[in-house]
């Protein structure tokens, strides 16, 4: 029976679990967290987002869950500059142009600010820009993806958390903790 994991990744951590980087200066990985041999994320999630990343020991479901053929939804929390209007939603309701080709269509949404944890560090406001957040669900996962997307029609991007992959959310686990279902 194939292992599934969920984790929390916090702000600042490497969706893997050994830094290949600069030895000077070690980063956060995943085996800071997860101490549970044989299992690999399934997919990715950039060192300057949060949110649920999936583990798995099973090369198939990894492929299911990350390959953008399979179309896996996974939904995300964006906290923009900026407050977004009816054209910049139905921009990415369409899918929208970006340097390395047309997005599909997203799920998208302005919603109140949802009730997360702290990020640690906070995120920069500007009291002269308002801010304000999206749900976007996207069926595929290219690198920095909704960050090129909202930046895209005009809302930079200044915190993204992946709320849920497929079925699987991040409710009810605190940054830094995981769980096996």
């Amino acid at each position: 029976m194939s292992r599934v994991v969920l984790f929390n990744k916090p702000y600042g951590v490497l969706s893997q679990f050994t830094d290949r980087g600069n030895a000077d200066s070690p980063r956060a990985t995943l085996s800071d967290f997860i101490d549970l041999p044989g299992v690999y994320p399934a997919g990715r999630l950039d060192r300057d987002s949060e949110g649920l990343l999936v583990l798995t020991d099973d090369g198939r479901l990894q492929a299911r869950i990350a390959a953008p053929k399979f179309a896996k939804p996974k939904t995300y929390l964006v906290q923009v500059e900026g407050r977004p209007d009816t054209p910049q939603l139905d921009a990415l309701r369409r899918g929208v142009v970006l340097k390395d080709g047309p997005t599909r269509p997203a799920q998208a949404e302005a919603i109140a600010p949802p009730d997360l944890w702290p990020r640690d560090p906070p995120i920069r406001l500007r009291k002269t820009v308002p801010d304000s957040w999206l749900r976007l669900t996207i069926t595929e996962g290219r690198n920095r993806q909704v960050r090129r997307m909202v930046a895209h029609v005009g809302l930079p991007c200044l915190r993204l958390v992946r709320w849920s992959v497929g079925e699987w959310s991040v409710e009810g686990l605190e940054p830094g903790a995981w769980r096996v279902l």
